[in-house]
């Protein structure tokens, strides 16, 4: 049921500003017809200078960190009290949506610009920032921006190079900014009180409920495997059927019983093969050899440990009824991050307030959120996006989503006046 309470005529003006301005930043693109804004790059600087205008527009000091995130602050009541930190990132895929990460952004400034305007100070300060590398489009690391905030940049991202042969340290330097300052961007602890991101939901599940507005509970964890089943290559027209160690038919049987497992087990679980390997390789050949990947995400790392047990036993066993081998190696691995309780409390009673319910749901894409969670509670507002695209130039959300989006969030924000 939507619109338990209406929409102002300042959240609508002011989404319209939003799309507008997301419009703009998609014009700062390395790629002509395209979006493309990765990290250390032209495109890069120009958009921190043009949202940090638009920060100080709205009565925020603006400051670039020592790795390129763009930070504005609109002071508080008691300047020692910890932030509150609102943000998203300004960096994107290679020919992507304009809507993914900068949403995050811009509507965090139209808080700012209705506290501003209603000359309203909150008893904590409110920060803003703008991440400069949630992505890793440019040397393959991601979160690099929040994880400057955080202080836990490895030292050898210095020597990560692009595609170019260019290190991180090389793009900064050409930048006018010092690796060897990269500590600088670390925040104090008790530099925050908690940390909000608004972002497109990149997902179905709102669209299918017709809700503009969901809440996070949690960022899935994922594991990343490769995989393998070895049998026997063998003539396709003289070995008969019973006779066969088929290792893509194995592997087949494997992907039927991970979609129907993973789709048994509920709880917001996902698994994924995305990728496979036949060898041989040839039309004439039983496949000997079957090298394949297994990508399974969940919002409980308990449950996820489970369901890759669970798969991993299933192939297993098909490979000993069949007569092969298999064996898996893990390469990737991140653990589930969790929002704050009361941070999704406050969220959801924005959102109940608008749309009449507060649906709660998991992300199963990773956000700034992951690393900022390890010093700081996060909570996240998700926005409708049109069939659940991302990382896509057909990504869309409406103004009227938006408008729903940015007044939740200027309410969520004006519930920290209660908190001092």
């Amino acid at each position: 049921m939507l619109a338990a309470l209406p929409l102002s005529t300042e959240a609508e003006q002011a989404a319209l500003r939003v799309m507008a301005r997301c419009d703009t930043l998609a014009e700062l693109s390395e790629t002509s017809g395209q979006l493309t804004r990765v990290y250390l790059s032209a495109q890069h600087i120009q958009a921190n200078r043009v949202v940090g205008e638009w920060m100080a527009a709205a009565g925020m000091t603006t400051w670039q960190d020592s790795v390129g995130n763009i930070c504005g602050r609109y002071e508080g009541l008691d300047p020692d009290a910890p932030a509150l930190l609102l943000g998203s990132h300004l960096d994107s895929v290679r020919n992507a949506g304009r809507y993914d990460g900068p949403l995050g952004v811009l509507t965090a400034i139209e808080v700012i610009t209705h506290l501003n305007e209603h000359g309203i100070r909150l008893p904590m300060a409110v920060e803003i920032v703008g991440f400069a590398d949630e992505e890793g489009t440019r040397f393959g690391i991601t979160l690099l921006g929040s994880r400057g905030l955080t202080g836990t940049w490895p030292q050898d991202w210095l020597q990560r190079k692009d595609a170019q042969g260019i290190t991180v340290a090389e793009a900064m330097l050409g930048l006018g900014l010092n690796p060897i300052d990269i500590l600088n961007a670390q925040r104090d602890v008790n530099d925050f009180c908690a940390y909000l991101e608004l972002h497109i939901e990149q997902g179905p599940c709102l669209q299918a409920a017709e809700l503009p507005l969901g809440v996070v509970t949690a960022i899935n964890g994922a594991r990343r495997l490769n995989c393998g089943f070895v049998g026997h290559a063998g003539h396709a027209g003289t070995v008969p059927m019973g006779h066969r160690q088929d290792a893509l038919a194995a592997a087949a049987e494997w992907i039927v019983a991970i979609e129907t497992l993973t789709t048994a087990r509920g709880n917001n679980l996902v698994a994924t093969v995305g990728q496979l390997e036949t060898l041989p390789g040839a039309v004439n050949v039983i496949p000997g050899e079957v090298k394949l990947s297994l990508d399974v995400r969940g919002p409980e790392d308990g449950a996820l440990a489970e369901l890759l047990g669970t798969l991993l036993d299933k192939a297993q066993q098909i490979a000993t009824r069949r007569g092969l081998t298999f064996a898996a190696e893990q390469f990737y691995g991140i653990q589930a991050t969790a929002c704050d309780s009361q941070l999704q409390q406050k969220l959801a009673q924005s959102v109940e307030a608008l749309q009449g319910e507060a649906m709660l749901l998991p992300s199963g894409a990773g956000h700034d959120a992951i690393a900022i969670a390890e010093r700081w509670p996060v909570g996240m507002l998700f926005v409708r996006c049109k069939d659940g695209i991302s990382h896509h130039p057909d990504e869309s959300v409406t103004a009227e989503d938006v408008a729903y989006a940015t007044q939740a969030y200027i309410d969520t924000v004006l519930s920290f006046r209660h908190d001092a």
